[in-house]
């Protein structure tokens, strides 16, 4: 039977458990470390094919523009990638998104919104692109975009786009979104920031949690000293849940993180978030609950 409709699908955020700067490229690009790990919380996308051409959002969402969502450009993306493999274009799609995600939030919720959409449609219009063609078909829209692809908690290397699969511990997050949107931009082009952290290896990685530690304990995020002092507010959730556990910042802000062993400890955390913030939990997720589309 063929399929006209993909409800429900899963765009998971995810974090950064910790993310160097390695050095920089000619072009400007910086030359990063991280894992990626991925959470049991995130937005949902729904699908509904047209009769028509026409890729449409369905749901408005407050300072994004239609033509520039990441969302939209994807799926225009693969559409014109069906049409030059087969010479014939797809049918439209009318898109709606539950958002639950902040935008500026270090949790790659564009970037995951993007990816949902790719192995999506790749289903929807039968495009039979593999895994990895549809992780370098979003590369160009976002170093994040191959990782939520990829599907599973991963070393990243590179501009991010390096990947190795990587185990991860099972664990529950306790998250805060400070209220601040951190523009990228702004923290890899800020002076004080650090560009010369020594290469870790995945084996460094592995090794620690080995040992019995966190994984949230391992390296650190050179973004974050420059994104507290421009953002007082992510300053300020660091130190709060510094209290409770090591405090970090995911990707390049704003939101923060520490990780717990079980369920009630971190509820017991998030009962005592000053109501100022915006918080909640979410449980380590192993694979991307899409990866079955593909």
């Amino acid at each position: 039977m063929t399929l006209t409709t993909l409800n429900n699908c899963p765009a998971p955020a995810k974090l950064n458990l910790f993310l160097h700067v390695n050095g920089r490229r000619a072009d400007g690009y910086h030359l990063l470390q991280t894992v990626f790990q991925l959470l049991d919380h995130g937005d949902t996308l729904h699908f509904a094919l047209r009769e028509d051409t026409v890729i449409r959002r369905v749901t408005a969402l407050a300072g994004v523009p239609e033509e520039q969502d990441l969302i939209i450009r994807a799926a225009r993306l693969l559409q014109a990638e069906v049409l030059r493999r087969t010479g014939a274009l797809p049918c439209g799609v009318d898109i709606a998104i539950d958002k639950v995600l902040p935008m500026g939030g270090g949790l790659g919720g564009g970037s995951s919104d993007a990816a949902t959409a790719l192995m999506a449609l790749n289903r929807l219009w039968q495009a039979g692109l593999t895994r990895e063609e549809l992780m370098a078909l979003g590369l160009p829209l976002g170093a994040d975009i191959p990782f939520f692809i990829f599907g599973e908690n991963a070393f990243a290397e590179g501009v991010g786009e390096a990947l190795q699969p990587v185990a991860t511990p099972e664990c529950w997050y306790v998250v805060i979104e400070p209220g601040v949107q951190v523009p990228t931009a702004a923290i890899f082009c800020a002076e004080g920031l650090t560009r010369n952290t020594e290469p870790v290896t995945i084996a460094d990685f592995s090794r620690h949690l080995a040992e019995g530690n966190n994984a949230g304990g391992f390296g650190k995020n050179d973004l974050q000293q420059v994104a507290c002092s421009l953002f007082k507010p992510v300053a300020d959730a660091v130190e709060w849940l510094n209290a409770y556990g090591e405090a970090r910042m995911t990707g390049s802000g704003a939101c923060v993180f520490s990780a717990f062993e079980s369920r009630e400890e971190a509820d017991a955390v998030l009962s005592n978030v000053p109501l100022v913030w915006v918080a909640w939990k979410a449980k380590a997720l192993n694979r991307h609950p899409m990866l079955t589309a593909l």
